[in-house]
This record gives structure tokens, sequence and C-alpha cells, in this order.
């Protein structure tokens, strides 16, 4: 009742009257009253109206306007933080220098308001969204806040007095109750069939959230009251459940408690307790802990499972969790007891509505919510992340979920707060748990029937879609605050939980190898595995690692090892792991693995443990070393085809783990585990581990033939590369034995510059940084760019001439290829073997540079850092008998050139001699096998040192081979000469692994093989699958091996026993491979010796290493010396290769032909390079205009029989005629490059402020339209279109590459593009093609007429006839014209012959120019279509082309011919296409301008009483007359007439100078100077000084009332200076210098005279030399040459002015004021920096839709700003930007995309990206702003865009067109 009162009175008084109630002492009335208006307004049922809104605001301010209210409420605002909060795509900063957390962000204006110069920071655009922190001290350091929050804001803000905000605190808890009424009511269970809309209940609430929102917006002051209520637990009780009358309340609550259910939040376990009880059972496990959904979900999964044919759920169903979970109640039963909390569930439950989201963070800036809010979230986080791995949006509301939890847990105070208040935790990994169970499938590894372990499924979307990032992201986040970190690592049952959640990606993504066809479908789950491995295993350990760098810090080290070899161990025995690895599978991912590696390391390295503390029993360090090396070993395999059959997928899995982005996650601590259990484990069993992994155990005999169970022949010689390739980075590489982090940084950055020069952005991302962005070594950071200068140089961006535009790249130092190229660390780092041969070319060509002769250079050898005391075992690999057993049998494989052996294979085996003898074993303890040497005289080594047994000979050895091998036939051959020696001594294969050892002579057997009962010892410890019978004792594990294999029938032949004679030491043997490689008998002579220097040049080829080895052997020690000089003394040639089997023969041959066959190649190739080479000079070489002179019409040499034109496609070479005719290969383009030009010099400036603004109306173009609009108001029409050109703006340009070619061979050439289905960029329809020799683009074809090349002969011979003569004679000429026929060459009376080929392809290519340009550029007469607007249009065609190529030669004639435009001019071919078509019409006689420019005609005043008269002579365009005359007359015009009509023009030109002169004169002057001429009118030559001709033209034109006084007083401004004979004289020469130049070029076009060229001075006189008006250089006026009384002339013409100047026509007048001379076209001048751009347009509002563009572009001619793409400034189906390239540049447009910085060009139908003109610091461009560093204008590439622009060679240099279909 009271309420209905209150709602009839106004808004305003009822709010100040219930004010002043509620502040009185004794409020209740007043509560009483507000409270029943309240419930009328905000009644939910309503709906939600502006009404309820507006009684708010109203309520709100108790009287006063709300804006009012605002105000005051602002005024008192004592926020110190900015706390600005963005979504998606909006641009923000972020400064590396200032922030103290790596997510710190700042809004433009805190970041342009702050002091940032020289700090490393970037502009970036926010992905999930953000908020801006200027003004937390948590999270940035002070000196970056910016003016506004620096100061302390708080302490001097008054305090708020209580009545402003009174009423807030009593309206906005019922405001915000309504709101949450709202969304319990619309919220319906997605069960539901009909599909829920909550995006409509949102949509209703719109208006009520954005009020909220508003109100955050008010400050501090507001803020803490919102606090208050949405925190305060009183309030909420009160409303929430809804009072007993309130039925509406009491259903609505009912909901509530619903949807608490349904999400599963009462856990399900608890049905007796009720919804109360807060215990829930322990053995709920993490999947009780989230209630029954978390089965349901489990049972859901397994229906769709059995359809994908996996197993069963069975065995996915729990993984041991149910004890693990720490303490039930994390999950407690959801109880809300504020709004706030409320609030958030529902905002999850809407799946986070960006409002909603905006409004929470809006209020972050206030404290205690901060602390409340954080706490809130904390406690729904598992809810969270239950319902997004529902949702369907998952990554919309990942970005938004992100989006919070960055700003609450990027603040460490607040993340310790919760982890210790709220166990977040805890909460974390058990969440991570749950969701990771969610799809866990059996692991087939290893034991594949009886695995018990468990692994992440990757092909479901949980990892396809990355669901968990917003998860694993916050993880990361709290883990990089020390004080988190550190609570997680003393806490033992986190780190249990944690490591058994790495357990489920240890094996993920198993590969198994394809042995028989080809896979159907190539999985791509390997991206899911890897970025899973990277995000979710990864980097939380390095989170972890950083805080692990200190000796305090020891014990965490320890815990973490000691668990993740529990969990090793658990997973070892899980997948049923014995001892070798199961055949043909492979897995990347071994997490675990990775933790301890890394976690070692980091002990080692950084907290001084012991390593042998932190390492199992040796038995445990075998298993561990399998898998790494399976990995290395599939490496290897992979890249030598065997997984081939897998498809693609397998290479870019190989590819991944050494990628740069996962290197140091993956590939290093996988290496440096295995340098670990090298250095640990007995080297012998390490070495035959790894050659058996690699499967070339087999490979590695003496004997010349053998058998590979395993690899096909052409498979083992990569995988023997990739062996000893791999045992040379295992013992050189020291990235984590000992190298310290900036040697790490150096050598990664050199071997990235050693592959490819490369930009700045791309080494910062190929170098691989430590993941974690605290870890202090930022790629970026003053180290990177210190270490750059160091390795590199820069070299800046420079041009090529293609056009091709090159960024700034950096490039290796000369002293870092001396000293520092590591070919080993580039084979690591390499993700394209292709670039170690890009190392290695590039190596070779500096060493050729700096004078360093090798034929083929070898990898240099490097020395290495130190070892780190720890891994000292390493070097025992080095020195080991195995190997060295390896070592000596492939040099004398390679000595005796078996098959499969290689020069890598020599370069790596010579590697790791090298490393040998560098890295001596430091103990000098006797051998631990008590031996003396005479006991092992014939075992093959005596000790395990490299130094003594590389003297050590061996004389005999016992191999295995196939019956059919040479060796056997060479015993026969002995034993019928003589007996068998009698001594077998040594003997063994490869390393007595693969030997079968057969001697009858048993102690002796026994003692051979006691080299290596080590072995066997070793490996019977591990394996019992030894045979133990007694010949078999050192046979390496290898069950089936071929002594065991009973043979079927057709099997490879019977294996013997043969005895090898060898009597060889490595020593010996290197010196026979140093004679072989130089092909010298003694290349090592007894005096090189006595000087080799040990620190011999590290650089060269094969000879180059082996001396230095025999050098660094001689110095080390004095027996090697001497054994050295006795085989040096008698060297013997090697063993010729003829006793090789012919098989061995064969593939000898076939290595040498397929040498020969490829030298063959390279050979032709070189040819056909440098023909191609020196035909692209001939071609595209646009300096050198000698070439081509057949094809440039305009050549000087004239020739008299007729031109012969080459067919680039028949190859056929002749005239061209009426039948055939032969055309040229033009393009045709709409240009408006013209129609740009302005008068100043300096280009105008792009506006960058509201300010400035572009005018066009001063270019040449909107001139010339305006003197055409005006023309045709007074004067006839027909008149007018002859005396302007158009073309100014869609001009036709015609280009051409100078080609020739049939036009039936053209039409044939187009009907195969036509059926050709590859994708052109180029439409064929439109006849676009490309030239067919020189790949040009094109669209049409010029004919050629047939005839002579040159007007010759007869044509050129000056005559010494009169100028009155020469008159009459044109005049004839031109009578004729109504009779010319239309083909020159055809006799006069054979019309029907007219319609020739020729002529019929000269109309079409008539029709082509008028189709080039759009309708609107052709038709400016007043009826559209006559033959005066055609005549206008082709004789502008000629125009448009004199004046371009005018302007490609620098806009004078100054230098001469060599112009690039005239080499490949089609000047004269066009203007005979033209000539043709104009003489179609005729001119009218009584109209003929040439009479009225010769004669005086004084009888024909009456037609001036017409309507529209004539244009007068004053007022025409000279030029224009020019090329009319030239192009009616009939052709070929013989020279003297050419000059004749010149002369006469000039002295029109002349008088039009003159006139214009005059108009600029002040009254005084005009005055003066007409004095002066009357004075010399009558001195001789007076019609040849320009100051008599001036005074009549002053004298005459003062008749005409308007000329001189409409414009004296502008006048008098302009010309403040005084005009002497000089400027006149100087004037008058610019005034009419466009038209010499025009008539020049004309004239070399046409008769081919050449162009001299000359000094800018002295243009002027030059061009009146050439166009033959005698003439000296002082004056302009001697020139001239009349041919009646100058005077009369001048007279009639300027009469023809003085009868306009009656009223009607008097505006005309200013036509007389014409100014010919423009400046060059110029694109618009544009701001250095390029955030000056991007700051004022980025946002700017587009003039025709009033929006922001999505976006925007800018054109670079005319500074328009457009709507890239959008769909708002579309016309007619196309887009804006193709709209404004047709209107500003007919059909061209250069437009600079403001989010992008790159530039597009539109041409036609087609456009193409042209790359930026902005570069960075570093020269290089920022497409897409994706790094946001600054950028700068790079004034080379805007002038190549200009000089582009302005030769229209858009289409010839840039390559990569697509059509755009209007839609851009």
């Amino acid at each position: 009742m009271m309420a209905a009162l209150l709602l009839r009175r106004d808004k305003r008084s009822t709010a100040a009257h219930l004010k002043a109630d509620l502040k009185r002492t004794d409020n209740s009335s007043g509560l009483r009253q507000l409270r029943e208006l309240l419930d009328s307004v905000l009644h939910p049922e309503r709906g939600s109206e502006p009404e309820a809104l507006e009684w708010c605001k109203w309520l709100l301010a108790g009287g006063d306007g709300f804006d009012e209210f605002c105000r005051t409420v602002r005024s008192y605002d004592n926020a110190t933080l900015c706390g600005l909060v963005w979504t998606a795509n909006f641009v923000a900063y972020r400064c590396r220098t200032c922030g103290i957390s790596p997510c710190m962000s700042l809004c433009a204006e805190c970041f342009n308001n702050g002091d940032h110069t020289g700090h490393d920071f970037n502009m970036f655009r926010s992905q999930a969204g953000g908020a801006c922190d200027c003004g937390d001290g948590n999270v940035m350091r002070e000196s970056g806040f910016c003016s506004r929050h620096r100061l302390k804001t708080g302490e001097n803000v008054p305090s708020v007095p209580r009545d402003l905000l009174l009423m807030s605190e009593m309206v906005l808890p019922r405001f915000i109750i309504t709101i949450i009424q709202y969304l319990r009511d619309g919220y319906t269970e997605p069960e539901s069939p009909a599909d829920r809309d909550l995006q409509k209940v949102l949509q209703q609430l719109d208006l009520h959230i954005t009020f909220l929102e508003e109100l955050t917006k008010m400050g501090g002051a507001m803020r803490t009251v919102l606090t208050k209520i949405l925190t305060n637990q009183q309030t909420f009780k009160e409303l929430s459940m809804g009072q007993e009358e309130n039925v509406y309340a009491k259903r609505n609550y009912e909901k509530y408690l619903s949807a608490l259910k349904s999400s599963g939040l009462v856990s399900v376990e608890e049905k007796g307790a009720g919804a109360g009880a807060t215990d829930t059972p322990a053995g709920a496990g993490a999947l009780g802990l989230l209630g029954a959904t978390a089965a349901a979900s489990l049972e859901d999964s397994s229906k769709e499972e059995d359809q994908d044919g996996l197993q069963g759920v069975g065995q996915r169903k729990r993984v041991k969790l149910s004890s693990t979970t720490k303490d039930p109640s994390i999950m407690d039963t959801l109880k809300h007891k504020c709004f706030l909390e409320e609030l958030l569930f529902w905002t999850i439950k809407y799946e986070f509505p960006q409002k909603m989201v905006t409004f929470l963070l809006n209020m972050l800036p206030d404290q205690d919510y901060k602390i409340t809010f954080t706490k809130t979230f904390v406690q729904h986080y598992a809810f969270i992340m239950k319902t997004l791995m529902k949702s369907h949006e998952s990554d919309t509301m990942s970005n938004r979920i992100v989006h919070i939890s960055v700003q609450l847990f990027s603040n460490e105070e607040l993340a310790r707060h919760v982890t210790e208040e709220c166990q977040l935790l805890d909460i974390m990994v058990t969440v991570l748990l749950y969701m990771m169970e969610s799809c866990l499938i059996k692991s087939e590894l290893q034991d594949e029937e009886n695995n018990r372990h468990v692994v992440v499924n990757c092909g479901e979307a949980l990892l396809k879609n990355n669901t968990y990032w917003p998860l694993v992201s916050d993880f990361i986040n709290i883990l990089s605050h020390q004080s988190v970190a550190k609570r997680f690592l003393e806490d033992q049952s986190l780190l249990m939980l944690w490591m058994s959640f790495v357990s489920f990606f240890q094996g993920m993504n198993l590969n198994k190898r394809e042995l028989n066809e080809h896979v159907e479908f190539e999985s791509q789950t390997y991206y899911a595995a890897f970025a899973a491995e990277l995000e979710a295993c990864a980097q939380p350990m390095w989170g972890l690692l950083t805080h692990c760098k200190v000796k305090e810090t020891q014990e965490y080290t320890k815990t973490v090892v000691r668990y993740c070899l529990e969990t090793l161990q658990m997973w070892f025995d899980a997948i049923g792991f014995v001892d070798e690895p199961a055949l043909n599978q492979l897995t990347f991912h071994l997490p675990l693995h990775r933790y301890y590696a890394m976690f070692l390391s980091k002990g080692v390295k950084c907290q001084g443990l012991d390593l042998d503390s932190l390492l199992p029993d040796q038995e445990m360090l075998m298993k561990i070393m399998v898998h790494p090396l399976q990995i290395q070993a599939s490496l290897s395999e992979i890249h030598s085809n065997m997984w081939v059959r897998n498809g693609l997928q397998i290479k870019g899995q190989a590819m991944t783990y050494v990628q740069s982005h996962f290197c140091n996650s993956m590939i290093d601590p996988d290496i440096y585990l295995l340098q670990v259990c090298a250095s640990r484990l007995d080297p012998d069993y390490f070495i035959s581990s790894v050659f058996e992994r690699f499967k070339v155990v087999d490979l590695l005999t003496m004997a010349s033939q053998h058998q590979n169970a395993v690899l096909d022949s052409e498979q083992e010689r990569p995988m023997l590369e990739g062996a000893l390739t791999f045992l040379v980075i295992l013992s050189s590489l020291r990235v984590h034995l000992g190298m310290s982090d900036d040697e790490i940084l150096r050598a990664e950055m050199v071997s990235q510059l050693c592959m490819n020069d490369r930009t700045h952005s791309s080494l910062l991302d190929l170098i691989p940084e430590n993941p974690n962005p605290k870890s202090g070594v930022v790629p970026g950071s003053c180290s990177f760019e210190e270490m750059l200068a160091a390795v590199a140089d820069f070299k800046a961006p420079v041009f090529e001439p293609g056009g091709s535009m090159q960024q700034g790249m950096y490039t290796p130092k000369a002293e870092v290829w001396e000293k520092e190229f590591d070919p080993i660390m580039v084979i690591l780092r390499t993700v394209y073997r292709r670039d170690v041969q890009s190392a290695m070319d590039r190596y070779g060509a500096f060493l050729k540079q700096s004078g360093v002769q090798t034929g083929n250079p070898w990898p240099p050898y490097k020395e290495r850092t130190p070892l780190h005391p720890c891994y000292k075992g390493l070097v025992r690999l080095l020195h080991c008998k195995t190997l060295h057993i390896v070592i000596f049998t492939l040099l004398y494989k390679i000595w005796m050139d078996h098959q499969n052996m290689s020069e890598h294979v020599l370069c790596m085996v010579l590697y790791l001699i090298e490393l040998g003898l560098d890295n001596q074993v430091q103990d000098d303890k006797v051998e631990e096998e008590p031996c003396i040497e005479e006991h092992c005289h014939d075992s093959w080594f005596p000790g395990t040192s490299l130094l003594s047994n590389l003297h050590h000979v061996i004389n005999f050895v016992r191999v295995r081979v196939p019956e059919t091998a040479p060796e056997v036939e060479r015993k026969r051959e002995r034993e019928r000469e003589r007996e068998t020696p009698a001594s077998t001594s040594s003997e063994s294969s490869s390393f007595g692994q693969s030997s079968r050892r057969l001697t009858g002579n048993w102690r002796e057997n026994l003692r051979e093989a006691q080299v290596f009962s080590l072995v066997a010892e070793r490996r019977r410890k591990f394996q019992e699958i030894i045979n133990r019978s007694n010949h078999e004792a050192s046979q390496a594990v290898r069950p089936k091996s071929s002594s065991s294999r009973s043979l079927p029938p057709g099997s490879p032949p019977q294996l013997v026993t043969e005895i090898l004679e060898i009597g060889e030491s490595m020593l010996s043997l290197l010196v026979k491979l140093h004679q072989k490689l130089s092909g010298k008998q003694n290349s090592l002579s007894l005096s090189w010796l006595a000087e080799a220097d040990p620190a011999h040049h590290p650089h060269g080829d094969g000879l180059t290493a082996i001396e230095r080895i025999l050098a660094k052997a001689a110095a080390r020690s004095r027996h090697s010396k001497r054994c050295l000089q006795e085989i040096c003394g008698k060297v013997c040639p090697p063993i010729p290769p003829k006793k090789n089997s012919p098989g061995d023969k064969k593939s000898m041959d076939k290595e040498e032909r397929r040498q020969r066959a490829r030298e063959r190649q390279q050979k032709l190739l070189a040819e056909f390079a440098s023909r191609q080479k020196s035909f692209m000079e001939t071609a595209m070489d646009v300096e050198s205009p000698e070439t081509d002179a057949v094809m440039d019409m305009g050549s000087a040499e004239a020739l008299d029989s007729e031109v012969l034109y080459d067919c680039v496609i028949c190859g056929q070479s002749g005239p061209s005629t009426e039948d055939r005719p032969t055309g040229l290969v033009v393009l045709l383009q709409a240009s408006s490059v013209l129609g740009h030009r302005c008068r100043s010099d300096t280009p105008k400036r792009l506006p960058t402020t509201d300010e400035e603004h572009i005018y066009p109306v001063d270019t040449c173009g909107a001139a010339h339209d305006v003197r055409l609009t005006l023309m045709q108001r007074y004067f006839k029409d027909s008149s007018c279109l002859q005396s302007v050109s158009i073309g100014w703006d869609g001009g036709v340009y015609v280009q051409t590459c100078g080609h020739t070619l049939h036009i039936d061979c053209h039409k044939s050439y187009m009907e195969s593009l036509r059926n050709d289905q590859v994708l052109q960029g180029f439409s064929v329809d439109k006849g676009e093609f490309t030239c067919p020799l020189c790949r040009q683009f094109a669209n049409s074809v010029l004919p050629c007429r047939p005839g002579r090349g040159m007007e010759t002969g007869a044509w050129h011979t000056p005559s010494n006839k009169s100028m009155s003569t020469l008159v009459r004679e044109v005049e004839d000429l031109q009578e004729q014209l109504g009779i010319f026929p239309v083909s020159a060459s055809l006799k006069q009376r054979d019309p029907i012959l007219a319609e020739s080929n020729l002529s019929k392809e000269m109309e079409s290519v008539i029709k082509d120019i008028k189709n080039t340009t759009q309708k609107k550029y052709m038709d400016y007469g007043k009826n559209p279509g006559s033959p005066d607007n055609d005549f206008l249009f082709m004789y502008s065609v000629a125009r448009t082309n004199l004046e371009l190529e005018l302007v490609h030669r620098g806009g004078n004639l100054c230098s001469g011919g060599a112009s690039a435009a005239a080499k490949r001019s089609c000047l004269n071919q066009l203007f005979h296409v033209l000539a043709m078509h104009m003489r179609l019409y005729s001119i009218d006689s009584a109209y003929n301008p040439w009479t009225r420019l010769t004669q005086s005609t004084h009888n024909r005043d009456t037609e001036y009483c017409e309507e529209h008269p004539e244009v007068p002579m004053l007022f025409r365009d000279v030029p224009s007359l020019l090329i009319i005359f030239i192009l009616t007359m009939p052709q070929p015009l013989r020279k003297e007439h050419f000059t004749c009509v010149v002369k006469v023009l000039y002295s029109l030109q002349y008088t039009q100078a003159l006139a214009a002169l005059s108009v600029r004169f002040s009254r005084e002057e005009r005055l003066a100077w007409s004095n002066t001429g009357a004075a010399k009118k009558n001195t001789p030559n007076s019609d040849k000084s320009w100051e008599s001709l001036l005074g009549h033209v002053i004298s005459e034109l003062t008749k005409a009332k308007d000329v001189y006084d409409t414009s004296s007083e502008e006048a008098l401004v302009l010309s403040s200076s005084v005009w002497s004979p000089q400027s006149i004289e100087f004037s008058l020469q610019q005034f009419c210098l466009p038209f010499l130049r025009l008539s020049c070029l004309l004239q070399h076009h046409l008769y081919g005279d050449s162009l001299p060229g000359c000094l800018v001075e002295e243009e002027f006189s030059l061009l009146a030399g050439c166009l033959g008006l005698a003439g000296s250089a002082q004056s302009s006026a001697a020139c001239l040459e009349w041919n009646i009384s100058a005077f009369d002339l001048i007279s009639q013409w300027c009469s023809e002015v003085i009868a306009l100047s009656d009223a009607p026509t008097q505006q005309s007048v200013s036509l007389l004021v014409q100014d010919p001379q423009w400046a060059a076209p110029r694109l618009l001048h544009l701001p250095d920096n390029y955030n000056t751009i991007f700051q004022y347009y980025h946002r700017k509002f587009c003039t025709s839709c009033g929006k922001t563009p999505k976006d925007p572009a800018l054109c670079l001619v005319c500074g328009a700003f457009v709507c890239l793409k959008g769909h708002c400034c579309k016309q007619q189906g196309v887009c804006e930007c193709v709209l404004h390239s047709q209107h500003c540049g007919a059909a061209t447009g250069i437009f600079l995309l403001i989010n992008a910085s790159v530039i597009i060009i539109i041409r036609g139908h087609r456009f193409c990206l042209w790359g930026s003109v902005y570069l960075d610091a570093h020269g290089e461009e920022d497409r897409d702003l994706r790094r946001g560093k600054p950028l700068y204008l790079c004034e080379e590439r805007y002038r190549v865009l200009e000089q582009q622009w302005v030769s229209h060679t858009f289409d010839h240099i840039n390559k990569r067109w697509g059509p755009h279909y209007n839609g851009l």
C-alpha cells in the first residue's frame, strides 16, 4: 500500500524523502518504507526492466542526480591501483625490466605515462584478457608506475561522509539478491533435451550487471561498500533463504539447492548424513571427492570407448588414488556463506559470462575483497575444473578462468596465504589427478598382455584440445613463488601424489613400427603428447628447479630424487621390464627419467651434492639407461627410413623431440642421463649395448662379407654413422657436465648462427631457454644481447634487384668460425638434416675466403671444457677395449674398401680417437684384471689405455664368413701353396661380441676369452639368457644369432671360420689411410714426423685430421713415436682392392658411378644456371639499353630491310605481315599515378592527430577535372574534348617485357593455359598470362605494324623548304584524312581486303585498352559514347604513356637515352595502333585547329555569338594538340613535317606562357613591361624577343575587362618579389619545358633520335636543339619561328579571349592561368615511429560506418582510413579496400594494415602481401605485431615501395598474388 503511494510520486523526491527518514536515529519507518518500495520495484517475477534500474539509481543518489552522485563519490576515490580490466584482443604492454611477476601487464595509458625508455618492453594483444598492474608493488617495481599511480593517493583523500553512501548500503543488497534470484531461476540442467539457453538469461541480466560494473568504476569508496555487502554473512542469511511468507524466494532457494546437488558437490556417499555433513569418508578418494558425476562420467566414457575398439574401461577405473587424498574435506560440501560465494558459483555454472568476470575483477583493487575472493575462488576450484571438462566452449571458458586466476595467483603474498589457509596445493594436485584419470588407458609398452601401468590416452579431447592448460598454468604460476614451492617440496605426500601424476605420462603415445604395409591413418596424437609433457610435466619441473639453486636446498633435491627412483622402480615393475626393451616399440615420453636427470644435474651443479649419493645400484642404472638409449637408436632408425611405413608423423615426432622449445626438457636430460650411466657402468658393457641397440653388431667384422639379421644393407651405413655420432656426442657434450650458463648460451647461439644467418627474433626463438619465465636467463636479457654482440655481426637489411626484401640478419664473426664452430653441437640441435650440410657449406665458404685451401673441409675438431669431477668416469668410455676393437675394425674396413663405409664413419672414428688422446684416464693404477703383458699377449689389446693400444700390432684374426666370401678362396689358394701358419693368435670379430670362436685349441681359446669375460660377467649378472657353451663365451646376447639358427632350405650360405692375416696396428692403419686419401705412396715422410706439431691447424680435410692425430700420439708417447718412425720408414702400398669379391667391386663401381653421375649432374646444373643467369641479365637488366636492339623500335640503327621478330613460342623468326601479324607481349593497366602528383616536392604527411588533414584538391587529377568542367560550362563540348587530356586518373599504361610472339601462337598458348588446371596467380579468362620466355605478367598482345623498322632514308633527310611551305604541306596532309585507308600498306582501291588479320587484332587491342579502365575514366563528354569522347580517350592514352615515361626518367630528359623504360618501350607500336583507330574519325575542317594556329582569320567573328563558342587557343593544352596532329596525320610522317608541327605549337605554348606570366604581375609591373615591349616592337627580329611579345600580350589582354582585375589583389599577395629579366626568362623556360620534353620523347620514339644527356641547367637549350628549334641557350624567344606576323597571330589568339569577357562567360578567364609543372608522384610521408600510427588509428572510428574497424587499413596514396574485410562498409558486395582502390588508384591500392604493420597491394582482381616498411631495432619486420617491439620506418623499403608504385611494377616484382574476390 505504502509502496504504491511511493511509486506514484516522482523518483527524485521519493529518494530525498527516504534518505531523510533513514538518517534519523530511529529509522525503522524509513527502513520499512524502503523495503516495501524495493519489494515492488525489484520484484523478481517482473523481469529485468530499465524502470527498476532507474529507481535504483535515484535511490542510491538519494535525491541528487545520478551523474552528480557519481562525481561526488569519485572525488573520494582512495585507490592506489589502476586495476583497469580488459578483455581479449585489447592492446596492452609488458615491461620485463619493471616486472616482478612474468605475467605483469599495463594498459596503454599507464604505460605511456610511465618512463620505460631503454627498457625491455613489448606491446601485445591480450588473448585471455587481463588487468593493469600499475600501482601494485607485489607484481612490478615502483619505478615503473605511471605518474598517476606513483603518488600514494590514499593519504590525502578526505574520508567519506557517512550519509553519502547510506542509501547504497541499504539498496544494493536487495539489488544483488535480485540478480542471484534471476540466476537461480534461469538455470536449467543441461540434461534437458531442449538446448538450454543460458545466453537468454544472461541477456536479461545484462543491464543489471552493467550497472554493477559502473558502480565499481566509481572508485575506492563505492568498492568498499560493495565489498561489505558481498562478504557479509548476516545479510546473506536473511535474504538468501527467503522469508516465510515469500513463496517465490522459497521456491527459488530450492532450485539453488538442487543445482548444488546436481553439481556433485554434495557427495553421494553421504546419503545418510544429509546435506549438512562435512566429513566425507576417507575412502571416497579423488573420485568420491567430486561426487557421483565422476563415477557417471566413467560409465559414459566406457560406452564411447568400446566403439573406438580400445580396451574396455575395466582397466581404466581407478588408479591407486583411493587412499592418497590428503584430507577429504578439501572437497567439502560447498556451503555458501555470502553473496560473493554464490555469485561465483553461478558464474561458474553459467560458464563464466564475460560481464560477470569483468565485474568480479573490477573489484580487485579493494584489498579485503581480493583476499575473500581468492579464498572463494580456491574453494570452488575443483568445481570450476569439473565444469570446464564438461563445457562445450572449453576454449573461451579456459581464457576466462585464467583471466581471473592470473590476477589472484601472481601475487606471492596472496598465493602463500591461500596455500597455507585453504590447502591450494593439495586442491590443485588432486584436481589434476582427477582430470587425467578421466582419460587413462592401459599401457602397451614392453609386456603388452600383463602390463599393469596406465597412461593418458592422447587421443582424448582433454589432451587434444589442451583443456587442462588453465589448471597447469595456475599450478606453474603458484610454483614460481618461492614460499609456495618450498611448501610443495617439503610435503612428502604431495610429492608422492605428484610423481604418480607424472607417471601417467611415462610411456604415453607409444609407436609400434609397421613392418608390412603403410599405416592407413596417420594419427596426429603426438602434438597432444608433446604439449602435455612440456606443459604438465616439464614446466612444473623447471619451476621447482629454480628454487633448488643453493646449498641450503639440498634436502629438497634428495627427496625428489628418492621419489623419482621409487616411482621409476614401480614403473619398471608395472610394465614388466627385465632387461631387454621390446622390439620395434618407441615412446618419446619419459618424464620420470627426465625429472630424475634434471634434479641430479641441478644437485651436482648448484648444490654441491655428491653424485654417487644420489645414484641407485648398478642394476637400476642398467635399467634406467635402456629407454633413453632406445630413443637415440630410434632417432637413427627414423632417419634411416626404417619407420617409413608409420607415415610422416613419426618424422614429426623425431623433429619435435630435438626442436628448440622441447630439447632442453627432452633430449638434453636424456643424453645427460646416459652420460651419467656411462660414467658409472662398465664401459665395455655400455659400448656393446650401444652397438647392439643400433643393430650394427653384425657389421663390425673384419670379414669383407657378413650377414645382418636385423638391417637391410642400405640401412647399415646410416645406422653405423648414427651409433658413432651418438658416441661422439655422448663423450663430448658438456651441457650438463660442467659448462656455465654463459658458456651454454654461447654454444647454443654459435651452433644456430653457423647453420644459417638468423634474424634476432628467430634466434631468440631457437635458443632453448629455460622454460620457466623466472629463471633469470631470459632471451632478450642483457646477457643475451652481450653474447650476441660477442659472437655475431649484424648485416643490415638490403634489397636485391629482384625486389625481394631482406631482414636484418646476424652472421657469425670470423673468429667464431675459426675457434668455436662445433659440428657436434650443430648435429645435436638440427631439426632438419639439411641444416648440418648448410653449416658445413658455410664453414667451407669461410675457409675459402680466409685462404685456407682445402678441397673438402671436414668438421673441425673442437677442444672441450673440462669435465666436472663427478663425471670423470665418462672418459673410460674412450679407453675400453671394446671401443678400441671397434675402431680398429672400422679403420681396417675403410682401408680395405668394404661396403657401407663412408667418409662420415671415418670422420667419427678419428674424432673418437682424438677425444681419447685428449682425455686420458686420470688414475694410473694397475689395470683391474691382474694380467701381465705376456699373459695376454695374444688377446686383442694388452690394456685399456688408448695411447698404448694405438701401436699394438694385431697379426691374426679369426672370423666367421660365408663360404662364398673371398677370404675362403684366398685360404684355399694358400693351402695349395703351403701349410696354414701355425700360430693362430688373437681372434675375434667386431668386439668379440659377435665372434664365434671355434678353435680346437682349448686353452688358447680360454685365454682369448679372458679379455671379454668382463662383459660376459657383467651381462651374466644382468641376464640369465647367455648361452654358456664354451665357444660362445663372449657372444653378445643375441638369442637369435646366426650360430644357433637352424638353416631353412634356400637360406644364405653356411658360415665358416677363417683366419685373416692382418699384421697392422691402429697407427699403421692410420698411415695407410693417409696414403690412400692423398693418393701418394709415401705421403708421410720421416721428416714430417720431426716437425709435426700436435697443435696442428684444426681446419682442413681428412688428411689434416689424420696428421693431427698422429702428431698428438707421437707427442704423448715415445713408444708411439718410435713405431711411427718404423712404419713411415717401411711404408708398403695397401693390399690392392682386386682381392675383394666381385660383389664388393661391383658396389665400389656403383659408388664410383654414382659419384661420376653426380659430378655430371652438377656440371649440367652449373651450365644451366649460368645460361639462365646470362638470360636474366639481358632480359631483366634494367640498366643496359644496348641489348634487345631489334625489339626496341626506337633503336638508333636504321634498318632498310623489314624488321624481323622472334616468336618466343614457336621460335621462328620473320617479319610481321598482314595475315600473320606478330605482337609484343604487353601488360595494360589503369593508373592514377599521374593524377596524384602535386605542385610541391615534399610529400603530404599522414595525419596522426585529429587536427591534421589531407586535402586532395591540389592534385594533378583534381586540377584537370576542375579545368575540364569549367571549360564544358562555357564552350562547345566537342571542342573542349580536344583541348585537354584525360587519363591523369585511370589512364591506361602499356608496358612490355620486349618479347614478341605470333598472334596465332599466342591464341593457342592461351588455350593451353585455360585447360591447365594448375592454380595460377592470374585469371586466364581475363586474358592474363605470363610471357612464355621471361614469365613476366601480361594481359594483351600489341600488334607490330608491317614494314621497315624506322622511318628511314627519305623520311629522315632534312630539306630546305621554308616554314610556310611546310605549314601548307601539313595542312594538305590533314585534308587527306578522310580518304586515308584503314590499313596503311594496302592499296587504297581495295577496301574489301581492309579487314585483314592485322586490323582485326588492332581493333581487339583497342577493345582491351578500353576494358582496362573503368567507364567513369573514359566518359567525360556530355553525351557519353560519342566519337569525340572516344577520340579524347585514344589520344589521352598516348599522352599518359609519354607522361609516365617522363616520370620514370626522373621528370626530365637530362639522363639521356639510357632509361629503364625506353629499352622496353612499346610506344612506337602503341602509336600506330592508336593512329589507325583515330583515323576513323575526321576533324571537321572548319574547326581544324591547324588553321587557327597558322593563319590570321579575321572574318570569323560571328561564331562568338553562339551560345557555346570554341575553346580559345590560349586555353588549349598544347601537348594534347601535338598528339592529336601526329596521330591524325598519315603515317609514316616525314620528320620535317613533325618538326614543323612542333615549331607552330611551340609558338602557341610560348604565348600561353607569356599570358600566364602577365597575370602574375602587379599592375605597375604590367605597365612597365608593356612600355618596354612597345619600345622594342620596331627593332628587327622583335618577334624573337620576349620583351616585345610580352608587351604585346599585355596590351592586347588589357582590352578584356576582367583578365587582370579579378586576380590583381591576389597577385599582389603572391608576388612580393620583383620580376627581373632573368626570372622572367627562367619562368618562361620552365613553362615551356614540359611541352619540349614530350615532343622530344615523341620524336625519339617515332624517328629513333637518340636523347643525349646533359646538366639540368642546359636542358632547355638541348631539347630545343634536338627538336630543330633554332635557338641559343640564352633566350627562349630565340627558338620561335613564325610563319606569319607574330603580332597578328597573337592578337588573333588574344581576341578570342577578349570576346569572352562579357558577363556570362567571365569566369572562364581564369583558364588562362595554367601551370604545366607537376612534381613527381609521392606516397604519403609516414612518421618514424610506428606507435604514432598505431595509437591513433587502431581505435579510430571509420568515417563511413562509425564503428572501430576490426581490421583498420590506411591508403598510403591519399591517407583514407578504411575497414579491411569489414562487412559494415560493403557496397554491392564489394568491400571497402577494393572499392577505395578503384576510386583512388583505378584498381591499384596500397594499404597499410594497422594491426599487422604490413602493406597489402590490390591490383585489379588480385592482391598480395608486400611486406612491411616498418622494422624493429634489429632490422626485422613484425608481422601482426606479434613481438610488439618498437618499429621504425625503413626509408629504403619505403622508397622501393614508392618506386614500384610509380613504375607500375608491382605485378612483375611481387610473386605471390591471389584473387581477393572483392572481400578485402
